[in-house]
């Protein structure tokens, strides 16, 4: 392994401890949900550089799968937390059911 990709491997392990913390510690549901989005994207950035290391080509499928789970989860808790308080979604100024 290089020093780029040691040097990348531990950054991205702070970042993920760091995101874990905050998971467990909260204090608010959206704050967890962030923190799980960015851990998902250090999990990808992890995998990048794993594949960019071994020079491995098989591992986009890997890379493309975990990015949609993150970004659909991301959509969802973005959704749900937008809701008002009697179950209707929010609607902006203009908008119509």
């Amino acid at each position: 392994m290089t020093v780029v990709g040691i040097i990348c491997a531990a950054l991205l392990a702070v970042s993920g401890a760091l995101c874990l913390i905050r998971v467990v510690r909260g204090p608010s549901m959206l704050d967890r949900t962030v923190a799980t989005d960015v851990f998902v994207a250090a999990i990808v950035g992890a995998v990048g550089v794993h594949a960019a290391v071994g020079r491995y080509s098989t591992t986009v499928s890997v890379l493309l799968a975990l990015s949609l789970v993150g970004f659909l989860g991301s959509v969802s808790i973005a959704r749900f937390a937008a809701r008002d308080g009697d179950g209707s979604p929010h609607l902006e100024d203009g908008d119509h059911a």
